[in-house]
C-alpha cells in the first residue's frame, strides 16, 4: 500500500469517529501518527471515508440516506419560497452515521426563514458567522434543528452572495439539489449519488 493511501485511510477513520472535523486536520494528524509526510488529496480521503462507512454500516446506510433526504424534503417544502438547496453528504448520497443534513438558502432576512421553520419544528439555535473570502467579508446565519431524529443545519446567506462554489473535497461545483429535483429523486432514484469521477 502506498503512503498516500495509508494516510488517506487513517484520515478517513479520524473523520468518521469525529476525532477530527476538518479534512486538513485529519490528514495532518494521520500523517504525523504514521510518520508519513506525503499528503493525499481531499478526494482520496473522501473515497476512503465512503468505503470505511460502508464497511461498518452496511445496508443500514442506504436506508439512512433515503430517510435523511425525506427529512430534508419536509423542511425544504416549508421554506420553498426561499429556493432552498440540499447540499453536503446527504445530497451527495455519501451520508453516514453521525452526518447531518445541510441545506443552503440565499435570503436577505434569516429570521424570516427561521420563523417559517418554527411553524413545524423547534429551532435549537441560530448563529451568525462572518468570514473572509478573497479579501471580502461575507455573512451567513446558521439555523440548527433536528428533524426525524437527524441533525440539520440551514445556512442562510444574503441573496447578493448567490454564486456557484467549488467543493473543497471533490473539486466540482457544489450544485446541490432544489425542492422539485429532490421530490423527483426520491420517487425515481432515492439512492442516486452525485459524485464526480475520481481524478487521476
Amino acid at each position: 500500500m502506498n503512503p498516500r493511501t495509508r494516510v488517506a485511510i487513517e484520515a478517513a477513520r479520524l473523520l468518521y469517529h469525529k476525532r477530527a472535523t476538518e479534512y486538513i486536520d485529519a490528514k495532518e494528524q494521520a500523517a504525523s501518527s504514521l510518520g508519513i509526510y506525503t499528503m493525499p488529496s481531499n478526494f482520496e480521503v473522501a473515497v476512503e471515508l465512503d468505503r470505511y462507512a460502508q464497511e461498518l454500516e452496511g445496508s443500514e446506510r442506504y436506508e439512512r440516506v433515503v430517510q435523511m433526504r425525506k427529512a430534508a424534503l419536509k423542511v425544504m417544502r416549508l421554506i420553498s419560497e426561499s429556493e432552498p438547496r440540499l447540499i453536503g453528504s446527504v445530497w451527495r448520497g455519501t451520508a453516514h452515521k453521525g452526518s447531518d443534513i445541510d441545506i443552503i438558502v440565499f435570503h436577505n432576512h434569516p429570521h424570516e426563514v427561521k420563523d417559517k421553520i418554527t411553524e413545524a419544528y423547534e429551532v435549537l439555535g441560530m448563529d451568525t458567522e462572518t468570514f473572509n473570502k478573497g479579501g471580502l467579508l461575507f455573512h451567513s446565519s446558521h439555523i440548527r434543528l433536528e428533524v426525524e431524529g437527524y441533525p440539520m443545519e440551514i445556512v442562510v446567506r444574503p441573496a447578493s452572495e448567490k454564486e456557484q462554489e467549488r467543493c473543497e473535497i471533490y473539486g466540482d461545483i457544489k450544485k446541490g439539489i432544489g425542492l422539485h429535483g429532490l421530490e423527483k429523486l426520491i420517487k425515481s432514484d432515492p439512492l442516486r449519488r452525485f459524485i464526480p469521477r475520481r481524478r487521476s
